[in-house]
């Protein structure tokens, strides 16, 4: 396979959003059209690979990378928000992540039952954001078919929070 362009790309921010944390800052990536169509692509195949019949994106950053995959793919994409944005009738799940809790919402309409779907995001922590989006389209009858991350932090250990899925990650740290 080609090198991965992403990975020159990212950068480290120290002590963001608080002290001790080190923030994987892609925006290099996304201002880069050739490593933006190459991460793109990768996740495509990745989920055409998986039988995905619907895309979802966490938010926020979920979403740069999910609405060209189901593009690609001619796809349904469906948002996982952030609690408090998403004007229509909704379920959640409250997640933690490595520095705080947050909580996760989806219509309740965007999943339709029998469903397959690929969950992706920027980056695979601890797990939570992940697992709890897994369980919105659990809950509203859909299948996770797998997931896709652009970057993995390994020694977040967030695999092991998703232990019975298949997560694909392009970069790990």
């Amino acid at each position: 396979m080609h090198e991965l362009l992403a990975e020159k790309l990212i950068r480290d921010v120290p002590d963001f959003p608080k002290p001790g944390i080190v923030f994987k800052d892609i925006t290099p990536v996304l201002e880069s059209p050739e490593a933006l169509q190459q991460v793109v692509y990768l996740m495509a195949a990745n989920a055409e690979s998986k039988g995905a019949d619907v895309i979802v994106g966490v938010e926020s950053r979920g979403f740069i990378f999910g609405v060209p995959v189901a593009m690609a793919l001619q796809k349904p994409f469906v948002l996982a928000r952030k609690v408090g944005k998403l004007p229509y009738e909704k379920i959640f799940e409250e997640y933690s992540l490595e520095y705080g809790t947050n909580t996760v919402e989806m219509h309740t309409d965007a999943i339709k039952p029998g469903q397959k779907a690929i969950i992706l995001d920027d980056l695979l922590a601890t797990g939570g954001t992940a697992r709890a989006s897994a369980r919105l389209v659990e809950r509203l009858g859909g299948t996770v078919v797998g997931f896709g991350f652009l970057i993995e932090l390994g020694f977040l250990n967030g695999r092991e929070a998703l232990p019975n899925y298949d997560v694909h990650s392009l970069i790990t740290f």
